[in-house]
């Protein structure tokens, strides 16, 4: 296993003072001189680490005054819904407007990737079978507050114009209104939630701290043939998100 970067090394210990109240709110912090003394490293390295947790709103960069810490932010409400389906956009960016937050994201599309055993039972096919994976950084008003990691059977949509979920005429609009584009109809999606601690590449990108409390659900979609199209890992911070599940009721 491959050794930490020195800077995310030192922001985890820069973002473990702001958790465990070493600086609070408001606080300046020491000069990257002082900071890269005490650690050990050089300034070059505390600079790439402040300018992670700037980027990620833990701290904030003030021309000329310093580095400080940031105003902690408001939890965002994510809700789990069959409606937010429904919207020939994105589900994510609607919600987000919903609760008067700007919603964007982030992603990376690897296609053409062998099916690892757990994803390939997820999607009922065979290990190794070729799948497109995309992973996403969700952000409201530009900071992370969710991360997601989606696979896609490449039998399913290869040679379509939606086989890349963010390109072509359809990019973005969710998995429900990609799959009606080639005639697939989604009926239904399962979700497994269940609490664990941030792994350090997660709790680096959401600007969390190493093994905080996040929500993992692992989400499938459905076909109205009972077959998995899509299945997903979601990584939602409880820090920084509440979610809410609205259940509807037959009539």
């Amino acid at each position: 296993m491959s050794e930490q970067p020195p800077y995310l090394r030192i922001a985890d210990e820069l973002r473990r003072r702001v958790a465990e109240h070493v600086w609070t709110p408001g606080d300046r912090l020491p000069s990257r001189a002082q900071i890269a003394q005490e650690c050990g490293v050089g300034d070059n390295v505390v600079r790439r680490a402040q300018e992670l947790l700037i980027s990620q709103g833990v701290l904030e960069g003030r021309a000329g005054s310093g580095t400080y810490v940031a105003e902690p932010r408001k939890r965002v409400r994510v809700v789990r819904s069959a409606a937010r389906e429904q919207r020939q956009s994105s589900p994510f960016r609607a919600d987000m407007k919903a609760v008067g937050r700007q919603g964007d994201w982030e992603s990376r599309t690897d296609a053409k990737l062998p099916a690892p055993a757990d994803v390939a039972t997820r999607l009922g096919i065979a290990e190794g079978d070729l799948c497109v994976r995309t992973a996403y950084e969700f952000l409201a008003d530009g900071k992370p507050v969710q991360l997601s990691t989606s696979w896609e059977p490449y039998e399913l949509t290869g040679g379509t114009l939606v086989v890349l979920p963010e390109g072509g005429p359809h990019a973005g609009v969710g998995v429900v209104n990609r799959m009606a584009a080639i005639g697939v109809t989604v009926s239904h999606a399962v979700e497994q939630p269940e609490p664990r601690q941030a792994t350090a590449e997660e709790a680096s990108l959401l600007g969390i701290q190493k093994a905080a409390l996040v929500t993992h659900i692992r989400r499938t979609y459905y076909s109205d043939e009972g077959r998995p199209v899509e299945t997903a890992d979601i990584v939602v911070p409880a820090a920084l998100c509440e979610i809410v599940y609205e259940v509807p009721i037959s009539r």
